[in-house]
């Protein structure tokens, strides 16, 4: 019984499994994660699960953790959730290495992706959403390459420039790599990279009207910080191989994604998008003070033995 005690003891997860390979094989010196939330919305549960594993990590092993937000949508971003998270990541015991932010790397994104277009990956489009979305084709049929692909380099140039002057309104054109239209995973159909947004962004102000999307924004940023192991759960497995292109056809720092299961519990909203639409929508109980309605957050209710004062509720 001990022995087999002791064994389970020894037992390692595979993210762990790899850490102490990569620590062995001289691959790494010490263990860099990151816990990149996107400053929209109030954390739960799930959150919880990522940064435990995140900053646990770099407990274990010598390294450390950033704090990195994923602000790079100044619509559906604010202040308020930026506080919330770094108070709900205390109160769970961790300490981060540097409070980094996105938009800390919007110069060095847009020079990545000029660089890009270059290179000839990259191309400004004129399609519409709706248009773009014929061009993917299906998970069983190829899609078709759009009428603005094949746009000059100095074309691209100038166009990318004048997105970022300001000169066009949101939806008008977007930046896409040039990757493959028959692709067997539809996000290397030429996805988008940049976006036009006229809307006032919580830390630059209206310095910028194009906004890098997730996979422009996420693994750049991992490979500035030269993350090693940039770990999050399973739905992003597909963009691990846009991830790593665009890592190599940049020619940066080679950060890695892992992926491990998200946590869900049974009739429990772990969905930061649905969560917020309680909130928004007053679906929560009736009269509860926005800050109450945390509750079903990391942050909220008797879990913190916080409850709400009874001024702040009204009987339902």
């Amino acid at each position: 019984m001990e022995e087999v005690k002791n064994t389970e003891e020894k037992s390692l997860n595979f993210i762990e499994e790899i850490i102490e390979e990569d620590l062995k094989s001289g691959k790494y010196r010490q263990v860099m994660t990151r816990f990149p939330p996107e400053p929209n919305g109030y954390l739960h549960i799930g959150h919880a699960s990522s940064i435990c594993l995140n900053f646990g990590l770099t407990l274990k092993y010598p390294g450390y953790t950033n704090l990195r937000f994923d602000d790079t949508n100044p619509v559906t971003e604010e202040t308020e959730y930026v506080q919330s998270i770094k108070e709900d990541i205390n109160w769970l015991g961790f300490v981060w290495q540097h409070e980094l932010y996105a938009s800390d790397y919007f110069d060095e994104l847009y020079e990545m992706a000029v660089k890009l277009i270059k290179k000839g990956l990259a191309y400004v489009d004129d399609s519409t959403s709706e248009e773009m979305a014929a061009q993917k084709g299906t998970p069983t049929e190829p899609g078709t390459n759009s009428p603005y692909r094949d746009r000059s380099t100095e074309e691209n140039l100038d166009l990318f420039a004048r997105m970022k002057a300001g000169e066009f309104p949101d939806g008008s054109k977007t930046l896409r790599a040039r990757i493959d239209m028959t692709h067997v995973n539809m996000l290397m159909r030429d996805p988008v990279l940049y976006r036009i947004k006229h809307a006032h962004h919580h830390r630059t102000g209206n310095k910028w009207c194009i906004y890098p999307m997730y996979d422009m924004a996420h693994g750049q940023s991992d490979s500035i910080e030269h993350i090693t192991h940039s770990i999050c759960t399973m739905e992003f497995v597909p963009h691990r191989e846009l991830y790593d292109w665009l890592i190599e056809k940049l020619e940066i720092y080679t950060s890695r994604q892992y992926e491990f299961a998200r946590r869900n519990i049974n009739y429990t909203v772990t969905s930061k998008r649905k969560l917020l639409q309680l909130v928004n929508e007053d679906m929560s109980r009736a009269g509860m003070t926005r800050a109450c309605r945390r509750s079903a957050a990391i942050a909220g209710g008797d879990t913190r033995r916080r409850r709400c004062a009874p001024s702040a509720s009204t009987s339902a």
